[in-house]
């Protein structure tokens, strides 16, 4: 079988200081893209022959270049001109309006790169008139002036991510109490309101992944009711989980020794939550086999 030696994905990320480039790398690296953050133009040549010989290992790369590049800077209209022709080769521009530039420079007590000993105002003027070619030949632009940064990586999110791709990966762990809190969870629900299996002889040795665990488990008064209304609770946090780009989260769910009620309960909301849009789920149990 020949080795794929075709170009990846290249999305150059431009446009001026202040508008969100630091925000839009983040967002495409949580997509799993390759991001390279102020390149020269001239190492796009190079950057593409990589993808090429590494094949699928970089099959998706982004390129931050601006006009921190100096005079190299003014290269890469033509060089992302002559790319398109080897490539996959897109322009993301990121703009906003000169009173949004000044304000956000302003907040961080940072000079604009170009300003020198002039005005933040003279520095966006002047990097106006450098990335004029590169804008007009964009295939993506993005105003960040009424954006924040969480409503810009979900717009990143929502323009380059591939179809199908989940936006949010939801982990439902259970645990013990016994053996302490997880320290890196977003929510917690408790299911030591439910019978213990561990007082049934028969019971004491298997573990909630057991149908006669799981039996148990759900004939219990309420514990039917809370799972499927924990479910339903937890479908809108997901979703606006998504809206404000948070890309990960952890459900945990207790019971004493992490073994019995815990581990059928994670199992079970689990299951619910795989319908949510965008949403990936993953079932994790913290402190099975501790005992």
């Amino acid at each position: 079988m020949s080795e794929d030696r075709s170009p990846g994905e290249i999305l150059i990320v431009t446009g001026m200081s202040g508008a969100g480039r630091t925000t839009a790398a983040n967002a495409l690296e949580d997509l799993d893209w390759y991001v390279v953050d102020n390149l020269p133009p001239q190492m796009l040549r190079p950057l593409l022959d990589l993808t090429e010989m590494a094949g699928a290992a970089l099959p998706k790369i982004a390129a931050v270049v601006d006009v921190r590049g100096r005079d190299l800077f003014a290269e890469l209209p033509a060089i992302a001109s002559s790319l398109r022709d080897r490539s996959q080769l897109r322009v993301l521009f990121l703009d906003a309006s000169d009173e949004v530039l000044v304000r956000r420079f302003e907040s961080v007590r940072r000079p604009h790169p170009l300003q020198g000993d002039g005005t933040i105002l003279d520095g966006i003027h002047r990097e106006r008139e450098r990335v004029t070619a590169i804008r007009e030949n964009a295939d993506v632009i993005v105003d960040t002036s009424t954006l924040n940064i969480h409503q810009l990586a979900t717009r990143i999110v929502e323009l380059f991510s591939d179809e199908g791709t989940a936006r949010h990966t939801v982990t439902v762990m259970s645990f013990g109490f016994k053996y302490g809190l997880p320290t890196d969870v977003d929510l917690v629900a408790d299911m030591r309101f439910l019978p213990n299996p561990y007082w049934i002889p028969e019971l004491r040795g298997l573990t909630g992944e057991d149908e006669p665990v799981r039996d148990f488990v759900l004939s219990q008064p309420g514990a039917l009711a809370f799972i499927d209304a924990y479910a339903l609770a937890l479908h809108p946090v997901l979703e606006g989980y998504q809206r404000e780009n948070k890309r990960h989260s952890v459900v945990a769910v207790g019971c004493t020794g992490g073994k019995h009620r815990s581990v059928v309960t994670a199992i079970e909301l689990a299951s619910r939550l795989a319908d949510v849009p965008g949403v990936a789920v993953r079932v994790k149990h913290r402190d099975l086999g501790r005992e």
